[in-house]
């Protein structure tokens, strides 16, 4: 298995869809189905019925989860969607590297 390269608390860019150019930070991510939740972006709405911890019911909006082709990294130089690559630091580490810039994305 390949090192992922869009993980949770990434900052992404949607690159297409109903919130396309919209920016969010991913709450959580989903490999094997390669999905993505991103914060504030793909909401749906799902009709609740009355219940003990929820008396009113109605309307509930919640993320949805979106396959991880539609978002990009934001570059953390420029704040545009970019691909990401990977290099090996002198200590040792594996590190994800944003192609736009060149700049390290984690620690």
């Amino acid at each position: 298995m390949s090192a992922a390269k869009i993980k949770k608390g990434d900052k992404v860019v949607i690159l297409s869809g109903k919130d396309k150019g919209k920016h969010g930070e991913v709450t959580k991510a989903f490999p094997k189905e390669m999905k993505v939740l991103v914060g504030g972006v793909n909401m749906m709405t799902r009709h609740r019925k009355p219940s003990q911890a929820n008396p009113q019911g109605g309307l509930e909006r919640i993320e949805a989860p979106m396959h991880i082709s539609k978002v990009a990294i934001e570059d953390p130089k420029t704040g545009k969607p970019t691909r990401v690559g990977f290099k090996v630091l002198d200590d040792g580490r594996k590190v994800r590297v944003a192609k736009r810039s060149g700049e390290q994305i984690d620690g």
